[in-house]
């Protein structure tokens, strides 16, 4: 996305296709999660077992041990992502989810994962593919009637070792990205009207919440506990059911957010439709925070 409003905005090209795609179903579990690792540290870290959910786990740990945030909290991500990804007919997962089944150790939903992590607090592999189209404003106008523009974008990066990081509070990664965003695009979290992060992990979301500015440090858990979140809320967030319930198609992923707050922005979003939004944002990371990026689309 970045690359094709470099592009565009250049004068290189008036437009410009982003096509994104991943075929997940073909491998095992186990081998999705030895390929995806690869996106972490491979050489010193992966021995230890560092696939995904372990790295999240350890930024979940510290977020319970550091501001008493608890595993209810976490349970009631999900529960937000089912109530809208039972709405969304390109979710993989379209089953409610109830606050009771983590706690009930017949059910699937409860089952460890990696600690504090249970199955619930997981994405799902999933096939999926996505398409934007980038244009100048000429050509925007000229073949569409609700044209979304690009107000913003940030991108930042991190060491992929852990050893070379402040680690385990937050990505530093989403922080550095949202304030190139906000500052390009003129607005901060306030003016958000409708958001769109990459809740891979339910505490990838709610750490999400506080590094794009949504609330304080330590105070994500707020925003769950009084459903600021949802559809009617002060900001809603992943009201598409996010990866929790669509699953995570890795080269896809980014694409699928961006339609989503298009779709929002022009009023066509169906039951999952937030009243009046004038500007949306995309969150995605890369890795376990290893790149970030941000993007503020606005009518």
């Amino acid at each position: 996305m970045r690359l094709a409003y470099s592009l565009v905005a250049s004068g290189l090209h008036d437009t410009v296709a982003v096509i994104g795609f991943q075929k997940m179903s073909e491998i095992s579990s186990a081998e999705s999660q030895e390929r995806m690792g690869r996106g972490a540290d491979i050489q010193w870290e992966s021995p230890f077992g560092t696939m995904m959910p372990a790295y999240y786990a350890m930024y979940a740990r510290n977020h319970m041990e550091t501001y008493g945030t608890s595993l209810e909290d976490l349970a009631a991500i999900r529960v937000k992502a089912a109530t809208y990804g039972q709405l969304n007919d390109r979710a993989v997962y379209r089953k409610p989810v109830t606050a009771e089944m983590f706690t009930d150790p017949e059910n699937m939903m409860s089952n460890p994962v990696a600690s504090p992590l249970r199955v619930g607090d997981c994405c799902a592999n999933a096939d999926g593919s996505s398409c934007i189209i980038v244009a100048s404003a000429e050509k925007a106008k000229a073949v569409c009637d609700k044209p979304v523009w690009v107000l913003g974008l940030g991108a930042a990066s991190a060491p992929v070792n852990l050893a070379g990081r402040d680690v385990f509070n937050g990505l530093d990664v989403a922080r550095r990205a949202a304030e190139q965003a906000y500052k390009m695009a003129g607005v901060g979290p306030r003016d958000i009207d409708v958001a769109e992060v990459h809740d891979c992990f339910t505490i990838a979301e709610m750490m999400a919440y506080e590094d794009l500015g949504f609330a304080e440090r330590g105070q994500g858990k707020e925003l769950i506990r009084a459903k600021a979140t949802y559809q009617d809320g002060e900001i809603p967030v992943n009201i598409d059911g996010g990866l929790l319930s669509k699953g995570h198609p890795i080269g896809a992923t980014g694409g699928s957010q961006i339609r989503t707050i298009v779709l929002q922005l022009r009023g066509e979003a169906g039951q999952i439709q937030v009243d009046n939004p004038q500007i949306g944002l995309v969150h995605n990371i890369g890795g376990v925070g290893l790149y970030g990026n941000v993007t503020i689309l606005g009518v």
